[in-house]
């Protein structure tokens, strides 16, 4: 039994439309996203979609995802469920660290990624951008729909409750219910590419408009830091709220910093100042330099009493940010607290 769309309409059916292939019967995540991605891009923009399992009828696509029991790129086959299969985006791609099992979706994702992001942002493919996109996608997209496609648990623990409403699960959702027998499984599947394509879409556009120049900002501090200390220890952002914990970790990585940062400066709503440690690593609540004990939990004259230093506002009692009215003001809290630590 087969289903398929006709490629929108007597007017594109007078052209060669390219086919993809794909399973007939209940519908997953993984397949609904590999095809949305698959006509993202110009060559399968109009494709028409085959939903079978007849070999013969997948012989005559042009790309086969999710079905037919071959990967073989060459060939244009993504097919993950032949016991053979074992390939991972590390296996595959070795520079990368996931060693997921990648169903339809992050084959499709991994031989087109770039292209599908370049694309859909309008830039070239070559763009730096680009290549860290592609791995922020995987990490926080794709590679969960790998995961539950796959079977992989999060974790070996028995977890204390059920999520039921990821992307995953919404999809199978979509599917005609055991008792819908006359119900039209192709109707259920197009809502599958869209639900799937809009999320996917969004994640990008977040990453791209939100992430991405916040990571700039950062990394212009960070190659900054020493116009800001000798040291090269304390990091000043130009403007509150850029988010800079993550971006700061990976950078360090990517830009080979020898010392780390111990602090960041950012003025705050108030325009006012902030001073705040940075943590061991993201999951960590030590500091790699905490603020001085004797200042902790003190604010106001007395804090600037024990510091020494004029227009001190605060600084918490566990020693991880604290608070001056201006820049100058903070950054003589990190320089004290610097040379503190290291005596």
């Amino acid at each position: 039994m087969a289903d398929s769309n006709g490629g929108g309409g007597d007017v594109k059916r007078s052209r060669v439309l390219k086919k993809i292939g794909t399973h007939s019967g209940s519908f997953h995540c993984d397949e609904a996203l590999a095809c949305f991605l698959l006509r993202t891009l110009p060559e399968y923009k109009d494709a028409e979609i085959c939903r079978t399992r007849d070999p013969k009828m997948l012989d005559t696509c042009d790309i086969v995802v999710d079905v037919g029991g071959v990967y073989d790129p060459s060939k244009h086959r993504y097919d993950h469920h032949q016991r053979s299969f074992k390939e991972t985006m590390n296996s595959l791609r070795p520079e990368t660290p996931w060693t997921t099992k990648l169903s339809s979706a992050g084959l499709v994702y991994l031989h087109f990624g770039e292209e599908i992001i370049a694309n859909a942002l309008k830039i070239d493919n070559t763009d730096d951008k680009v290549s860290t996109l592609y791995n922020k996608m995987y990490e926080n997209f794709v590679e969960e729909i790998d995961a539950i496609d796959n079977g992989v648990s999060q974790t070996e623990e028995k977890p204390k409750y059920v999520i039921s409403s990821h992307l995953s699960s919404r999809v199978k959702h979509l599917n005609p219910a055991w008792n819908q027998p006359d119900a039209d499984p192709w109707e259920g599947f197009q809502k599958a590419m869209a639900l799937t394509g809009e999320e996917f879409l969004l994640r990008l556009n977040f990453y791209n408009d939100s992430w991405w120049p916040a990571r700039e900002i950062v990394e212009t501090a960070l190659k900054q830091r020493f116009e800001v200390d000798s040291s090269g220890e304390i990091m000043v952002l130009p403007q509150g709220g850029c988010p800079w914990k993550e971006h700061l970790y990976d950078l360090e990585k990517t830009l080979n910093v020898e010392t780390p940062i111990k602090y960041v400066l950012y003025s705050d709503q108030s325009d006012k100042w902030r001073i705040q440690c940075v943590s061991v690593d993201s999951h960590s609540f030590e500091n790699r330099l905490s603020l001085p004990e004797k200042w902790r939990g003190v604010r106001d004259a007395e804090l600037s009493e024990v510091s020494g230093i004029p227009g001190c506002i605060f600084v918490h009692a566990t020693g991880f940010i604290g608070g001056n009215e201006t820049h100058e003001g903070v950054l003589q809290m990190a320089r004290t607290s610097l040379n503190m630590g290291k005596q």
